[in-house]
């Protein structure tokens, strides 16, 4: 039995069938896309657990065909297949939903334990969350909109929807800011020095109307991180 699908998207085809070859010898069933738009059309019909992706590409970019995956499918792990220096590819794709970059001309086990890494963090995700009752507050994640108690409404960055569907997903459970970079930012928080999750949930608690100082929506559990203090879901995919 094979270790999971991977759809490979590259116009280039050698580095294609090397990438196949090499995920095939390590116990992956690999398809193969030639372009953009023939990698969306495989990610929607093949459902792959993971999918490689290149960002210049005939017919659609990679970045266009990662937008488009995230609206079908928002917990589809993401590898971006990025050019040697071109850091500005790189930070796109990850604030764009990428899980992980690999960067040309990479090594077989580079790309391997990316992959590994990528899919054992995908399998602890849960299923998404569409609605959300926090505390007289009605968040629609699909909609990416908060309606306050006041009935007043607010849309939510992608980020910022990210970490309420995150900690939703784990309600009751405090979590710790680095779990947060890992599975909402897609970052390696290893060597990090950030407030970007701190900043993300001080936007979070004016959206949502949440006392900072002493919140009943989202609260600080010290020493562990952050916890989302809410209702059951509304509703989630069956």
């Amino acid at each position: 039995m094979p270790l999971g699908r991977i759809l490979v998207v590259e116009d280039d085809a050698a580095i294609r069938r090397g990438l196949c070859d090499c995920l095939r010898f390590a116990g992956y069933q690999p398809t193969e896309a030639p372009d953009g738009r023939a990698g969306l059309d495989a990610a929607l019909a093949v459902q792959p657990d993971l999918v490689l992706l290149d960002i210049l590409m005939p017919r659609m970019d990679g970045f266009s065909v990662l937008r488009e995956v995230r609206k079908a499918s928002p917990t589809l792990p993401v590898i971006m297949l990025t050019a040697k220096g071109e850091e500005a590819d790189r930070v796109r794709g990850l604030k764009e939903g990428a899980d992980d970059y690999v960067v040309k001309p990479f090594s077989a086990s580079e790309l391997l334990a990316r992959v590994e890494a990528v899919l054992r963090r995908s399998a602890e995700r849960p299923r998404p969350v569409s609605r959300v009752s926090i505390a007289g507050r009605s968040i629609d994640l699909e909609r990416r909109e908060v309606t306050r108690v006041d009935t007043t409404r607010e849309l939510l960055s992608d980020k910022e929807c990210g970490v309420l569907q995150y900690l939703a997903h784990h309600r009751g459970r405090a979590i710790a800011r680095d779990e947060l970079l890992r599975n909402v930012w897609g970052l390696d928080p290893r060597g990090m020095h950030t407030r970007t999750v701190d900043m993300a949930v001080a936007r979070l608690r004016e959206v949502l109307q949440d006392d900072a100082e002493d919140p009943k929506v989202i609260v600080t559990v010290r020493g562990k991180g952050y916890m989302l203090v809410a209702d059951a879901p509304e509703d989630s995919p069956a």
